[in-house]
């Protein structure tokens, strides 16, 4: 089979691997897929081709290395690797270096490692991936695109946190955000689907899943985002707690004398969903077992849409106006349980669902599920994959 010359995309995530082979020339994926429930019991990855002819194996081991490892083969397997003639991969954090993505080089590579003690569940995926892609293709260009760089436009109230100043100008500890990838997709998406001005709108995206975040996003620029310094403030996430009372993790110390790193491994991999329900990070598993009278997975939910509901009515104050609430991520996409508790939790504004619209508009749809008479409510799909092969044809020079 011939293909025309194209992009291969790595999103490396915290429990998931999406990867997409994009043509140069309209960005329309030849072959996409994903690796999910990484380092769970029942991992897979699957495969969809531009037929959408689908194959899914199953992951054993199941962390990343071995997704990557199966995705290359395929690549091999269906002749697709002579034909790649470049590599973006998202990247969680960028600290206060990158604005903007960057070809990457061994530098740069170092650099990304060097965050991970700010994004631990995601930078040393991100390096995995880059490590297992520049083996195969030594010889490609290579672009980071960093979730962190569409926050640079917070204002200094925003993302300045209320602790010593010199803590933010010597170590640089500042609110950085992160989903920017998404965030920029959705946000322009949302301004074509609902025919805004696009330097005239306010808009909240709410990107659900494994790791959740709320963006305020104005005339096109995030003006404030849930995610701090780290992915772990904010919203309740898989594995993640989000806020927490800083007084607790001191008390948790002084009586059972956890570390430091201990309790940091509390708060990324034994928190959010999974330490409230104490049965899976995974909001599919939790609405089975919510359906089936489970006390805590039902408790998990509406913790989980509790601080969504409360962070999206906080953000709408950095925007001058209201013109809609965005859902996005597996969760936001696809769970239109979590999109009408939240939507009930906001009714004091005036914001009604659509039921039969919600139900409906799931697995990969987009459209507005809201009322007529109700401020805008919708669903769009994200696509961090084409706004990385976006920037990668920007900054390789491919024509």
């Amino acid at each position: 089979m011939s293909f025309s010359p194209l992009i291969l995309v790595i999103n490396c995530g915290s429990s998931s691997l999406k990867f997409s082979l994009l043509a140069v020339d309209d960005h329309r994926p030849v072959l996409s897929g994903i690796a999910e429930r990484l380092g769970l019991d029942n991992a897979y990855i699957s495969f969809k081709d531009a037929q959408d002819v689908k194959t899914t194996l199953t992951l054993t081991p199941s962390g990343h290395q071995r997704a990557l490892a199966l995705l290359i083969e395929q690549l091999d397997q269906r002749g697709m690797t002579s034909h790649i003639v470049a590599v973006g991969h998202r990247v969680a954090h960028g600290g206060s270096k990158f604005k903007q993505s960057v070809m990457i080089t061994p530098e740069v590579l170092d650099d990304i490692r060097s965050f991970s003690m700010l994004a631990p569940l995601h930078n040393p995926a991100n390096a995995q991936g880059i490590e297992a892609t520049m083996a195969v293709f030594p010889r490609l260009p290579q672009v980071a695109v960093f979730d962190t760089s569409f926050h640079q436009t917070l204002p200094a109230a925003a993302y300045t946190y209320a602790i010593p100043y010199e803590y933010q100008q010597e170590l640089q500890v500042r609110r950085y955000g992160f989903h920017g990838t998404s965030h920029r997709y959705v946000a322009e998406s949302a301004v074509a689907l609902l025919g805004l001005d696009p330097n005239d709108h306010g808009i909240l995206v709410a990107h659900l899943g494994n790791g959740s975040s709320v963006c305020a996003v104005k005339n096109g620029e995030s003006v404030d985002t849930s995610m701090g310094m780290t992915p772990i403030e904010g919203l309740v996430m898989g594995t993640r707690g989000g806020d927490i009372d800083f007084g607790i993790l001191t008390y948790l110390a002084r009586c059972t004398g956890k570390s430091l790193d201990e309790l940091d491994d509390m708060m990324n991999k034994q928190s959010g969903l999974l330490g409230i329900s104490g049965v899976s990070s995974d909001c599919r598993t939790l609405q089975e077992e919510r359906s089936k009278g489970h006390p805590r997975a039902s408790l998990a939910i509406d913790v989980f849409v509790h601080r969504l509901a409360r962070y999206l009515g906080g953000h709408m104050m950095s925007l001058s106006r209201l013109d809609a609430i965005i859902f996005t991520g597996g969760i936001g996409e696809n769970s239109s349980l979590i999109r009408e508790l939240t939507i009930n939790h906001l009714s004091v504004l005036g914001i009604r669902l659509d039921a039969d619209k919600n139900a409906h508009t799931c697995g990969g749809k987009s459209g507005v599920i809201s009322l007529t008479n109700s401020p805008a409510v919708a669903v769009i799909p994200t696509n961090e994959e084409k706004m990385i092969a976006l920037d990668v044809v920007r900054l390789a020079n491919i024509c």
